[in-house]
C-alpha cells in the first residue's frame, strides 16, 4: 500500500493485483481456496478495502485476479467432494470419472496437463480403496470446476458481486477461454505422449461455445454496477488461443471490455514480423469496442530484457545490453499503439529474468511436474528491487531476518527503484516520459494508425493523427531518420545522437511539422475504438 504512490508517480491509471485470496500456494495463489477472503499472508479485507480507497484517491483503478477454471484441493466443495461417494452431487460440481482399463487404473482420456503429465489425478475413495478420477487442466491440487452444473455459475457471480460491493474496478480472467469443457471429454484427438499440454491446441478442453454465455452474463453484471455509479467495471480476459479472431470474439459488445494480445509479446524483434503482428491485432478488434490490449512482458513469461538478448531460464542471461537496448524500444513502440497496455511489475525498471535461480527455491509447478523439463515461472516473479542497498533491496523491512519468497541479485541495485529515479537516462524515467506524453498527447487520443512506407526492411514507422510519428529501428545499425524536419519528442537510447538517424535498436516518437508543409505520403490506415485503460 506505501507504493502507491510510486504507481501514480509512474504514470498508469490503474493496478492488477495477482491472487491474493487464501489458498495453499500450489500455484502461486491460482489455486484458490476461498474466493471472499484475503490471505492472512497479505492482510485481510480491512487490509485490502485500505488499499482501494487509497488507490482511488490517487486516481488508480483496482483490477483484481479471479480464477474460474479452477480452485484449490482445499476448497470446500471439493473437500466435500472427496468425502461423498461416486455419482454424489458433491462430487458434480467437478469433473469425476471412472478410469478406464479393467479395474479403472487408466485416465479416462488422454488430456495432458499444462504443467505436463495427465490431467487426471485418482482418488481414494471414502472407504480408503482407489477410486475416481478428476480432472486438473493445470495442476493436481487445481480441480477443474463443471461449469455444466447449476451451482457453478452463480458462485462466481456473487464472488464478483462480493469484490465489486467493495469497490473494485474489474476483474482479469485468469483463462478465460476455459471452463466449459466438451460433452463427454473425447480425447484430444491429436495428442502425443510427449506433450506437455493440449493447450491451445485440444479442441476439447478450450473455447467452448458455452463459455460465450458466461462472459454475457458476467458483463451484464458488470454493466449493472456501472449503471448505479458511472464508474466503469471492466473485465480483461486471458484468451490463450493461436487465432487472433478467436481471441476478438470474447471481446464483443456484450462480452468482455479486454483480452490480452499475446501475439505481440511473443514477437521478434524485427520490422517484418512486428508490422505483421500489430497488423493482425488491430484487424481482428477492429469491429470491438475494446480494440487491442498490448502487453509486452507478465507473470508467464521470461522478461522481454531477456528475451529479447536470446538468454534463456536456467541457462545463460544472453546479451543484456541488446537485450535492455531492445526491450526499450519495444516498450515505445508498444506505448504509441492505439488501444490499452498493461505493464508487468518491473518492467519499467528493465529488469531482466533470474536465469540462475537455485533449483531449491523453484516453486512453479511447470518445472517440477515437467521433472525439470521446463524451468518454469519463477524467473521473472523475483522480487522487485526498491532500494540500493544490498538487504533484500528494500523489498523487506530492515529489521526482518527473513529473506523474499525468492532471491533477487544482488546486481539488481543499480536496477533499483531509489537508483533510477536519480537519473533521467533510466529504464524507469523513459516509461515515466512515455506515459505523460501518451496520456497527454492529442494525437494519441485519436484511434488511427497509418503505417509510413519506409526504404529499409528494418525500420518501423507509422503516424497517429497529424502531428505524432514513431519510429524503430530493429537492426544493430544506424539508419536514416524517414522524418528529418521532426522535434524528437523521446527516444530511446540512452545517449545524443545524430537527428539524421535512428540509432540501433531504437524507437523515438517525433512532433511532426504541418502536414501542409511536409511529409504527407502516408498509407494503410486502421482504425481503433479501444478505452485508455492501462
Amino acid at each position: 500500500m506505501a507504493k502507491l504512490p510510486y504507481l501514480a508517480e509512474l504514470g498508469v491509471d490503474g493496478l492488477w493485483l495477482n491472487p491474493f485470496y487464501p489458498s495453499p500456494g500450489h500455484d502461486h495463489g491460482y489455486d484458490v481456496s476461498d474466493y471472499c477472503a484475503v490471505d492472512p499472508a497479505y492482510g485481510n479485507l480491512e487490509c485490502f478495502d485500505r488499499l482501494v480507497d487509497k488507490a482511488h484517491a490517487l486516481g488508480l483503478r483496482v483490477i483484481i485476479d479471479v480464477i474460474p477454471n479452477h480452485c484449490s484441493i482445499s476448497h470446500p466443495w471439493f473437500q466435500d467432494a472427496l468425502a461423498a461417494p461416486a455419482g454424489s452431487p458433491e462430487r458434480a460440481r467437478f469433473h469425476f470419472a471412472d478410469g478406464r482399463g479393467q479395474g479403472g487404473e487408466l485416465p479416462p482420456n488422454n488430456w495432458r496437463s499444462i504443467f505436463g503429465g495427465p490431467a487426471w489425478a485418482r482418488v481414494a475413495e471414502p472407504d480408503g480403496t482407489p477410486g475416481q478420477w478428476y480432472l486438473h487442466t493445470f495442476a493436481a491440487e487445481q480441480p477443474d470446476f463443471n461449469w455444466d452444473h447449476p451451482e457453478v455459475g452463480p458462485h462466481f457471480e456473487k464472488v464478483l458481486g462480493f469484490w465489486f460491493d467493495r469497490g473494485v474496478d474489474g476483474f482479469r480472467i485468469d483463462v478465460a477461454h476455459g471452463l466449459h469443457k466438451a460433452p463427454g471429454l473425447p480425447d484430444h484427438p491429436h495428442a502425443a505422449d510427449d506433450e506437455l499440454s493440449g493447450h491451445p491446441q485440444n479442441p476439447h478442453a478450450w473455447n467452448q461455445p458455452a463459455v460465450h454465455q458466461v462472459w454475457r452474463t458476467w458483463r451484464a453484471l458488470a454493466d449493472s454496477y456501472t449503471a448505479l455509479d458511472g464508474r466503469q467495471r471492466v473485465l480483461i480476459g486471458e484468451v490463450g488461443l493461436l487465432d487472433a479472431s478467436a481471441v476478438a470474439d470474447y471481446q464483443r459488445d456484450d462480452e468482455l471490455h479486454q483480452t490480452f494480445y499475446f501475439p505481440f509479446l511473443h514477437a521478434d524483434f524485427d520490422a517484418t514480423t512486428l508490422h505483421a503482428t500489430i497488423d493482425q491485432g488491430l484487424t481482428a478488434t477492429a469491429g470491438t469496442n475494446g480494440g487491442v490490449t498490448w502487453v509486452l512482458n507478465n507473470h508467464d513469461m521470461p522478461r522481454a530484457v531477456t528475451r529479447y538478448a536470446g538468454g534463456q531460464p536456467g541457462a545463460t542471461p544472453g546479451d543484456t545490453t541488446l537485450g535492455v537496448a531492445r526491450a526499450r524500444a519495444a516498450a515505445a513502440l508498444m506505448l504509441a499503439l492505439p488501444g490499452a497496455t498493461y505493464l508487468y511489475q518491473g518492467e519499467e525498471l528493465g529488469l531482466p529474468e533470474v536465469v540462475d535461480l537455485p533449483l531449491t527455491v523453484l516453486k512453479d509447478p511447470m518445472y517440477h511436474r515437467s521433472n525439470g523439463a521446463r524451468r518454469g515461472r519463477d524467473g521473472c516473479r523475483v522480487p522487485l528491487p526498491w532500494a540500493n542497498n544490498p538487504h533484500h533491496h528494500g523489498f523487506s523491512p530492515p529489521t526482518t531476518t527473513t529473506p523474499p519468497w525468492l532471491p533477487q541479485p544482488t546486481t539488481w541495485t543499480e536496477l533499483a527503484v531509489e537508483t533510477q529515479q536519480a537519473t533521467t537516462t533510466s529504464t524507469l524515467h523513459l516509461y515515466q516520459q512515455a506515459l505523460t506524453i501518451r496520456t497527454n498527447h492529442p494525437d494519441l487520443t485519436t484511434t488511427t494508425l497509418t503505417w509510413t512506407p519506409t526504404t529499409h526492411p528494418g525500420l518501423l514507422t507509422f503516424t497517429r493523427g497529424t502531428h505524432f510519428a514513431c519510429t524503430t529501428n530493429t537492426t544493430n545499425h544506424p539508419l536514416p531518420n524517414p522524418h528529418p524536419h521532426a522535434q524528437p519528442l523521446l527516444t530511446t537510447h540512452p545517449t545524443p545522437h545524430n537527428p539524421h538517424t535512428i540509432p540501433p535498436n531504437t524507437t523515438t516518437w517525433w512532433q511532426l511539422p504541418d502536414p501542409h508543409t511536409s511529409e504527407s505520403a502516408n498509407e494503410g490506415t486502421h482504425s481503433d475504438r479501444s478505452p485508455r485503460h492501462r
